[in-house]
């Protein structure tokens, strides 16, 4: 059994003649400061209002001091400043700071109705934890779990705040489908073993444009990679075209999500697309002299020789239709190296070289875009016990990541950290050490004054404050 230590005073190796001691003594210092200019972001945006009006509560308004906003907030500001876990706001929910994010009008929380809640604002975790584990037919008779969540509702938020984004419709965009894992190292239900991963994981379908998420979809990993992607692709495609009827849309995949049904799909709903395609010996045969010119370029440079082939192709079997192949006949030190992309594209639009090093190889982004939402933002704390809770976990890291994807674009344009990811603006605009002070009129926050990034915050501050919010439908 752990022993309990109620050490007060620590004593640290001293200064030259000065004793260095440090205590818990401060008054409420939060270290999350900079967490002010999200609460900026959400006043703009609704990110956290939009996903909360997908939520209905079935509980006694007169006997809930947490509505579902607020304990939406909650998490999502928690994830967004690296909190990761449920039982971290055991301790959260004593921070002012957070409580003044989240909404709440007494920060301190003295007004708590239970005197034992008094001093915490916020939630705990056996609330917050409630809200992941209420089962889909949840009602007023319910006993504990009472807030259900509309599916289809978060399924049409994420393209809503995409199509917020823009003040005027784009003439093309591209929608990047990828499939990751994620590990799971407990029985969670959905889980099973991948042999390309090589551990038992889920297999979470994504859907981006640019860097806007727009699918999250937690799925078994015993399926293939390209599994309900035409489902996802209509609804999204269909909910884009209602609002901009003119935007060109492309698909952009790996070799996973080079299937029939997708391309056939993309060719009767005017969706071009651009997907990789899976090597194989008569592919292979199509660019020998193209290899073969490759492998003489690279005996002459000693670089890396590129030689690109523009030909159609068809399938023995599986492809209803013959199709625009480009191949890529490289050799590489290791030697050759070939790759293929099938496209919809026209060659006179775009050339070889061009589909394949310009519009292919850009996805490449989006795999960033993933792992910032799984490192920095927690996706792949899928521990739960079920599937439905999971989804819930990895659509609450989204909406954390969509938060902060509005902080990036409407605070930090024009800044050296237009670009940065997650993980940096967390560390250094959200992650400052203040003191707060409550009096009957306002909240004090008393930043401290050796943060290296006062004039950065004064700038994403200053663009914040000159944007009007968007309006919101719910």
């Amino acid at each position: 059994m752990a022993t309990e230590c109620n050490q007060k005073t620590f004593a640290f190796h001293g200064l030259g003649r000065r004793d260095i001691v440090a205590r818990f003594d401060g008054g409420p210092i939060t270290s999350d400061g900079g967490g002010l200019l999200l609460r900026e972001a959400e006043r703009l945006t609704g990110v956290i209002r939009q996903f909360a009006a997908c939520f209905t509560d079935h509980r006694n308004p007169d006997l809930i001091e947490h509505t579902v906003v607020e304990l939406i907030g909650q998490r999502v500001y928690g994830l967004a400043l690296g909190y990761e876990d449920l039982n971290d706001h055991d301790e959260l929910r004593h921070d002012p700071m957070l409580a003044v994010l989240v909404g709440k009008e007494d920060p301190t929380g003295d007004t708590r109705v239970c005197r034992r809640d008094r001093g915490k604002a916020l939630a705990g975790k056996s609330t917050l934890n409630r809200l992941e584990l209420t089962p889909a037919r949840a009602n007023a008779k319910s006993r504990y779990k009472k807030i259900t969540v509309d599916r289809e509702a978060v399924n049409a938020f994420f393209v809503d705040v995409f199509l917020q984004s823009f003040r005027r419709p784009p003439s093309r965009i591209v929608l990047d489908l990828d499939a990751t894992d994620d590990p799971v190292h407990g029985h969670q239900l959905g889980r099973f073993f991948h042999g390309y991963y090589k551990n038992y994981c889920y297999l979470p379908l994504y859907i981006f444009c640019g860097e806007h998420l727009l699918c999250a979809r937690l799925r078994p990993s015993d399926i293939d990679a390209s599994t309900g992607s035409v489902k996802e692709l209509d609804r999204i495609v269909y909910a884009i075209r209602a609002a901009w009827p003119a935007v060109r849309i492309v698909i952009r995949g790996d070799s996973g999500f080079c299937r029939e049904p997708i391309m056939r799909w993309c060719e009767e709903n005017k969706v071009d697309f651009v997907l990789g395609l899976a090597k194989n010996e008569r592919l292979k045969g199509e660019i020998e002299p193209e290899l073969m010119q490759a492998e003489e370029q690279f005996k002459e440079t000693h670089q890396a020789a590129r030689v690109f082939k523009d030909f159609h192709y068809r399938t023995l079997k599986s492809w209803s239709r013959t199709r625009r192949v480009v191949g890529k006949a490289e050799h590489l030190a290791k030697g050759a190296n070939p790759r293929f992309v099938v496209t919809s594209l026209s060659a006179a639009d775009y050339p070889a070289q061009i589909l394949y090093e310009q519009e292919y190889c850009g996805r490449g982004d989006m795999e960033n875009r993933i792992k910032e939402q799984q490192l920095y933002l927690f996706a792949d704390r899928t521990s739960a016990a079920t599937m439905r809770a999971n989804q819930l976990r990895l659509w609450l890291s989204s909406v954390a990541y969509t938060l902060m994807l509005a902080l990036r674009r409407l605070g930090l344009q024009e800044t050296p950290m237009a670009q940065a990811q997650c993980d940096t603006i967390r560390l250094k605009l959200l992650k400052i050490g203040a003191r707060i002070r409550v009096t009957v009129r306002k909240v004090w926050v008393s930043l401290t004054e050796s943060c290296p990034y006062q004039r950065l915050f004064a700038r994403v501050y200053a663009h914040l404050r000159r944007q009007q919010p968007i309006p919101l439908r719910c």
